[in-house]
């Protein structure tokens, strides 16, 4: 399709998408301004080709201006990359004051389309292949357990505080680990009681943090050797 679109002699025109999880709103303009075409695909590569064969029937495709190039228009981007097109990345508005002023995903498109013809955007998004995109992937990751451990041990302090006197008693003036290993190593036995229920919740949360905390360390080592591996010097 982009040597198709590559031909000399056929007007020139500008794509843009609006992104969403399921389906992408394409609107083209001419490089007179002039709106010649809109379509909806589905957000896959079934979708992509269609989009692309559909741009190319219109005209050159010169430029795709394309939201969400980290997110829902990821694998649009990658997609339209891959094929040697001009990929320009749109900033996402707010959408609920555009919903409130009554615009639409066709309106979007159009406006993203506009905003390349125009030069107000001219950003090329990062590639979202190789070792950037393994670093990032690990790094989600790597956060969401951080945020967890730190949660798991902020309950468990908390608790302490309500849980029987004879067993907050052993546990108050505990470095963090050394409350994390005792509560890790209390034994319930049969929740029958306060301070069974109390030990059964401190020793579930403590173990949480532990297996949280091999999972931070798995990512630091993986996020170590990428890198590494990428950057040794």
């Amino acid at each position: 399709m982009a040597s198709i679109a590559s031909e000399p002699g056929r007007r020139g025109i500008i794509v843009g998408v609006d992104t969403h999880k399921h389906t992408h709103v394409a609107v083209a303009v001419d490089e007179l301004g002039s709106r010649v075409g809109e379509c909806c695909v589905r957000a896959n590569r079934e979708g992509y080709a269609q989009l692309e064969a559909w741009a190319v029937s219109l005209g050159r495709p010169t430029a795709f201006g394309v939201e969400g190039t980290g997110s829902y228009g990821v694998g649009l981007a990658s997609w339209l990359r891959r094929n040697g097109y001009r990929l320009v990345e749109v900033n996402r508005g707010d959408r609920r004051s555009r919903r409130a002023n009554g615009k639409t995903d066709s309106l979007d498109a159009e406006a993203a389309a506009r905003s390349v013809l125009s030069g107000e955007a001219t950003a090329v998004p990062k590639s979202a292949d190789g070792a950037v995109e393994m670093i990032r992937h690990i790094k989600i990751a790597r956060d969401t357990a951080r945020k967890g451990r730190t949660t798991a041990i902020v309950t468990l302090k908390a608790v302490i505080v309500t849980v029987p006197a004879k067993l907050r008693e052993q546990l108050e003036g505990l470095a963090d680990k050394a409350l994390i290993d005792r509560c890790a190593g209390l034994r319930p036995g049969p929740v029958t009681t306060p301070i069974a229920s109390a030990k059964h919740a401190l020793q579930s949360l403590a173990r949480r943090w532990t297996a949280l905390d091999a999972e931070v360390r798995d990512h630091d080592r993986i996020l170590d050797e990428l890198t590494r591996a990428h950057s040794p010097n």
